[in-house]
């Protein structure tokens, strides 16, 4: 069946994807592929001391992105959009989206890059005797009640992002395992939250009197494959206020950025993980097993079938780097040159890939926002160079795409070279690995492993929503997430694989040594500059 007849038989199915600068819609055909796409981009905001985006942001974003959507449709193949076999709906994980019995927000969504929650996530996490990081939903929500913020007794329905535009668009209140385990732990044998730990919260909480209980206000828990509702009449207008596109469409659960990256990546089975790396990066690899004990820089997820993923997340990744392109971007331009970004970012890191291994001693630090593997809940980008560093471009390039992934490789050591994890193969995607074998060398360098990168990896989270509400509707009875993307989503590709190069690993590990050392500069550098 050709694009244009899946189009009008109704047969396509849709991803969107809430990322921290971009909304992404992808359309894809029965073989998985894309067939049509739209996007909206967009930025938080920082109010009263907290990222944030608006409800009015969220909402008109999501009906931009949709009509660009329909927009490329109307182009392509002169068709109207307006039947979808399923649709699939993901977002920025965690952070704190709390509303009332009337299903309005009772403050301004906290994002996942709020690091305001320090007290509250190191109570819970003595309490759980469990990792929990600063910017998980129970971390948010018990840092309100500390703070006797008057909101929380009105609180009728907790959930992230995805779960705000999935209950939007069905009217039910349901959330993928992946991304409900950022929300509170979930426990892997029961695929929920872990009920010891709602127990024990709920039990700290009491003296409050709050006219809710956790499992009250979560919203319920579903595995990938799992009936998560239909698109509504309201909902599909929503979505579309043209009044185009029909209700009907099944849903799939709402998912993370971190699932639907292990899905687009095909990193769901054990032993296997990927790299997720654009404005903030993380590596999930999935366990065979637990670690031997809770690690503040590492949190414990699932896939979005429920097994076992430790996580590292890093709030930055390739802001400061796309700031530095972008001065080079307008010297050019003061020059009269006319400017083709690609060119810019494909000349700029090939020529890191000529600097000496170690960076010639120059350091990079790109926190934009706070950096929680770090110790930091504050950040300022800062470059560091003593008079007798080797100060040239291709260094100064190759210490900043260092500093992109420098963090994750603090994190990522203490998997693999402390508790001995083994991974197969490890798939990265996201913007740092656009200009081709430049950022999947530094980041084999980093991690000491073969990285792969898929053709696919372009499409991102959006398409791995799109694969996950496939599944949904296309699975055979009984079979498995992994199974339906090894067979019918990736049939045996395994992407292009870059094997770390030993002076590159050795060079990374004498940076990160004195990344680690110069540590207490940013830190300085916090406390001196507002």
């Amino acid at each position: 069946m050709d694009a244009l007849q899946t189009i009008k038989e109704g047969k396509a199915i849709l991803g969107i994807e809430f990322g921290s600068t971009r909304i992404k819609a992808v359309l894809i055909d029965a073989d998985n592929k894309p067939i049509a796409q739209g996007s909206h981009e967009w930025e938080n905001q920082l109010v009263d001391g907290l990222w944030t985006y608006s409800i009015a942001d969220i909402l008109a974003g999501m009906q931009d992105c949709y009509a660009d959507l329909r927009k490329d449709v109307k182009a392509q193949y002169g068709v109207e959009l307006t039947r979808l076999a399923a649709i699939g709906i993901s977002a920025m994980m965690h952070g704190y989206m709390a509303f009332d019995s009337k299903g309005e927000i009772l403050v301004p969504f906290r994002t996942w890059r709020n690091t305001n929650t320090g007290e509250a996530a190191a109570k819970l996490s003595e309490l759980f005797v469990f990792n929990i990081p600063l910017r998980w939903s129970i971390s948010h929500l018990y840092q309100a009640i500390l703070n006797k913020e008057p909101h929380v007794g009105q609180i009728d329905f907790l959930t992230t992002l995805a779960g705000y535009i999935h209950w939007k668009l069905t009217g039910r209140r349901v959330l993928g395992v992946g991304d409900a385990s950022g929300m509170i732990p979930v426990d892997t044998n029961t695929k929920t939250y872990n009920a010891r730990m709602v127990e024990l919260f709920d039990a700290l909480v009491a003296i409050h009197g709050f006219p809710w209980k956790l499992d009250d206000i979560l919203p319920q828990v579903l595995a990938a494959g799992e009936d998560a509702g239909s698109l509504t009449a309201e909902g599909a207008l929503l979505l579309d206020p043209s009044g185009n596109l029909q209700p009907g469409a099944p849903l799939c659960p709402p998912e993370g950025d971190a699932g639907t990256g292990m899905v687009a990546t095909n990193a769901v089975l054990q032993r296997t993980g990927n790299v997720s790396a654009g404005t903030s990066s993380f590596s999930m690899i999935v366990l065979e097993k637990e670690l031997s004990k809770p690690y503040e820089v590492i949190d414990m997820v699932t896939t979005p079938d429920g097994s076992p993923v430790a996580m590292v997340h890093c709030n930055n990744c390739t802001s400061d780097l796309n700031a530095w392109v972008n001065l080079f971007k307008e010297y050019q331009q003061l020059l009269g040159i006319p400017v083709d970004m690609g060119e810019v970012f494909g000349k700029l890191y090939n020529n890191a890939l000529k600097g000496d291994p170690d960076c010639g001693g120059l350091l990079a630090y790109n926190y934009i926002s706070g950096e929680p593997v770090a110790g930091l809940a504050e950040g300022r980008p800062l470059f560091v160079r003593s008079a007798t560093d080797k100060f040239n471009l291709a260094n100064f390039m190759r210490a900043n795409l260092y500093a992109a992934v420098g963090v994750l490789k603090i994190g990522n050591d203490i998997l693999f070279k402390d508790e001995h994890v083994k991974v197969d193969r490890i798939t990265g995607h996201g913007g740092l690995f656009k200009t081709k074998g430049v950022g999947q060398r530094i980041l084999a360098a980093a991690l000491d492993s073969p990285i792969s990168v898929m053709e696919t990896a372009g499409e991102g989270g959006a398409w791995g929503i799109a694969l996950l509400a496939g599944y949904l509707v296309n699975k055979a009875d009984g079979q498995t997430l992994p199974d339906y993307l090894d067979n019918n989503v990736f049939r045996g590709n395994k992407g292009e694989e870059i094997a770390p190069d030993p002076a590159d690993v050795a060079g990374f590990d004498t940076y990160i040594k004195n990344y680690t050392r110069g540590l207490a500069i940013e830190r300085a550098a916090v406390e001196a500059k507002a």
